[in-house]
């Protein structure tokens, strides 16, 4: 048997994510030490610390979790490998665990793109498998489901846009681009960590996490084009040609992952309450700001 967990140790995977930039120095601010792990040897250097510990391991081979005595996990790597975890974990006493999903379970079901409707499958699994598996263990577990996770620096969704932007100064658009949008900014997610970690009202569930705002995607954009200092344009595409441009673009390198799909929900409403969240642990997102925090203080614009 492992010696009892240590209250005060937290293991984050997937620590060099997005989130993880933002949250291992919440936990350092709040008094944990944290095990930060990463399947490449990079760091984060905001986080310099004697309460940070990094390790490097594939947590897709679960015999490579360190093994440390922590009261928590925070789990910030792919959902789907979670549950590979929980026997590790339980043999190391820990007793709650954080994890992160994505609402793409629900948008992504009936997806006419079959990588799409494997995504969502692969999420609802996940989900299905950490109640069954935290259950025979006694761990409490909580999943987060965020929607569009932005921060304006490392993320996947605003930076695409804001860089489409600044290299040809338009954006396309499928029709009015009417779809409601949500974004979440990862540091209030990172937030929602701390706030739900000992939260008894939290254990055994999963939240929706959405922004504080909700705006139609051409908003959003326009959003963008207002944090870049840049006049508003936009081409406005039938769907035949969007589609075209999409299949197209998917040759070029690193596009591959693109689908006529993504173009399709431009005018799908991906809207997601938060109220539960709100009620059980304080949860208050902020509104859509694309510009980074610190470059807005400053009063510059090109973020």
């Amino acid at each position: 048997m492992s010696e009892r967990a240590s209250p005060h140790k937290i293991i984050v995977t997937g620590a060099t994510s997005i989130i993880g930039h933002f949250l291992l120095p919440r936990l350092l601010d709040a008094g944990y030490e944290v095990h930060a792990i990463s399947r490449t040897a990079g760091k984060n250097p905001a986080t310099i610390s004697q309460e940070l510990t990094w390790h490097q391991a594939d947590i897709s081979h679960p015999e490579q979790l360190p093994g440390i005595n922590a009261h928590a996990l925070i789990h910030l790597a792919p959902l789907w490998l979670l549950p590979m975890l929980l026997p590790v974990l339980d043999r190391f006493q820990t007793r709650r665990v954080i994890g992160f999903g994505s609402t793409s379970l629900f948008s992504k079901a009936n997806s006419a793109d079959p990588g799409e409707r494997i995504l969502a499958a692969r999420f609802s699994g996940a989900e299905e498998a950490i109640n069954r598996l935290c259950s025979t263990s006694e761990i409490n577990w909580t999943v987060f489901r965020p929607t569009l996770v932005y921060d304006g620096v490392r993320d996947k969704n605003v930076r695409r846009i804001s860089g489409f932007i600044r290299r040809y100064g338009f954006f396309p658009l499928l029709g009015k681009a009417s779809g409601l949008r949500q974004p979440v900014h990862a540091d209030d997610l990172a937030a929602a960590c701390l706030m739900a970690l000992e939260k008894p009202a939290t254990f055994n569930k999963a939240y929706n996490l959405s922004g504080g705002e909700t705006l139609a995607y051409r908003q959003m954009v326009e959003r963008i084009f207002s944090s870049l200092g840049k006049p508003v344009h936009f081409l406005i595409l039938p769907t035949w040609m969007f589609r075209g441009a999409i299949r197209a673009m998917t040759l070029l390198p690193g596009k591959r992952g693109m689908t006529p799909e993504m173009a399709m929900r431009m005018n799908a409403d991906l809207c997601f309450s938060h109220a539960d969240a709100t009620r059980d642990f304080g949860f208050s997102p902020r509104p859509f700001l694309p510009c980074p925090e610190d470059l807005r203080k400053q009063g510059l614009t090109g973020c």
